[in-house]
This record gives C-alpha cells, sequence and structure tokens, in this order.
C-alpha cells in the first residue's frame, strides 16, 4: 500500500534536513545520497521513491531556499511602489532574510553557498529570474523618464555591479556590517540621480553583462 501523501511530503522534507544537517557540519562537497538516506533509516534505493535523481533531489534543496526569496521579489514587482522605491524594497527584504540566515548559522550559510556553486545548473533559473524580475523593475524606471540614454541592459549590468554587496551572497558574507539598509538607500538614490544626470549621459560606456546575482 503506498503511502499517504502527506507522509510522503513528511519524508521529502526530511531526507533534505538530513542533508542540510551534514552540510552544517562538514560541508557540501560530496554530498552522498547513500548516507543521506541512510540517516533516514532507508536504502538509497528506497531514497529514489521520493526523489526520482539527485538532480531532482537538489533542485528541491533549491526550491526551499529561494522560496522566500522569490516570493518577496513577486510581491514587490507587483505593488504599486514606484520604480525607486520597488528597487529598494527588492533588494532591502530579500538581503533581510539573507542577514538573518546568516546571523543564525553562519557555517550553514557558507556551505550552502558551496552548495549552489557546486550545483550552479541546479540554480541557474532561479538567478535568472531574480535578474529578470529587476529588469522588470527598472524597465518600468525608463518607460517614466529615467536613465535617459542608456538601454536597458546596460542599466541592469550597471545595477548589478553597485548591488553587488547587497545580493551577492559571497560578497554580502564579508561586507554584512557595510550592507545596511541606510547604505542600500544612499546606493539607490545614487543610481536613480547619477545616471539622469547629464554627466552620467556624456560618458555613458558599454559594460560587460554581469552574472545575475540572487
Amino acid at each position: 500500500m503506498s503511502r499517504p501523501l502527506n507522509d510522503h511530503e513528511a519524508i521529502r522534507q526530511q531526507l533534505m534536513d538530513a542533508a542540510e544537517e551534514m552540510v552544517r557540519t562538514r560541508g557540501a562537497i560530496n554530498l552522498s545520497l547513500t548516507e543521506v538516506a541512510a540517516a533516514c533509516g532507508m536504502s538509497q534505493s528506497s531514497f529514489y521513491r521520493y526523489f526520482s535523481s539527485k538532480e531532482a533531489f537538489f533542485e528541491a534543496i533549491a526550491g526551499r531556499w529561494f522560496e522566500e526569496l522569490n516570493q518577496i521579489m513577486e510581491d514587490v514587482v507587483a505593488s504599486d511602489l514606484p520604480p525607486r522605491e520597488k528597487l529598494f524594497e527588492f533588494v532591502a527584504r530579500r538581503v533581510a532574510v539573507k542577514r538573518a540566515r546568516f546571523e543564525a548559522d553562519p557555517n550553514l550559510f557558507r556551505a550552502n553557498m558551496d552548495l549552489g556553486e557546486e550545483h550552479w545548473e541546479v540554480i541557474r533559473g532561479y538567478v535568472d529570474l531574480a535578474d529578470h524580475y529587476m529588469a522588470v523593475i527598472l524597465g518600468e524606471a525608463m518607460a517614466e523618464g529615467c536613465f535617459p540614454g542608456y538601454d536597458l541592459d546596460h542599466v541592469v549590468s550597471l545595477t548589478n555591479l553597485v548591488m553587488q554587496p547587497f545580493c551577492n551572497p559571497f560578497v554580502m558574507m564579508d561586507m554584512i556590517r557595510t550592507a545596511t539598509p541606510a547604505n542600500l538607500r544612499i546606493v539607490v538614490n545614487t543610481l536613480f540621480d547619477g545616471l539622469g544626470a547629464a554627466q552620467a549621459i556624456q560618458g555613458a560606456q558599454n559594460v560587460t553583462p554581469l552574472r545575475a546575482i540572487s
């Protein structure tokens, strides 16, 4: 007889919790599905009743990490805030979540970042989604007359560049004391006001697009 759906989901969560504990205690490298299954009292073959593949397992772990962050982005983009305020909230709300996670368990946070780097192909979609939503906000700003003389790709690249301390988890860990809401407000205002200045228009240069930041 098959397990009820709620039991099935509970065991999926248990397996992810076991993986998280292993990552916390010894790092992200070479996480073994056999060990994860054994920690939950099952064989590796039984593990595949709950996750169809190793990739599906890591996708579920990534989904759990990004769920709250994605909801924040969706809420901000759908809000009636003006674009400048949207960009601030888009970054500030997510950095608050990341900061809380880092302060609660720095070792786990660092290990999760390593896990993401090891399985970049799994999280790429989440990172691209963040870049897409940011482009939507910046596009709204441009529709209101902001950033004259620039195209959207250029503005997105510049925004990624200046937002590194607030969005890139690896940079954030080293700059956690300065990546504050007050400093973020200054950065957002500088971005909007600076790119709107005549001097910035005259001196605009092409920049190499950056990889999107989550």
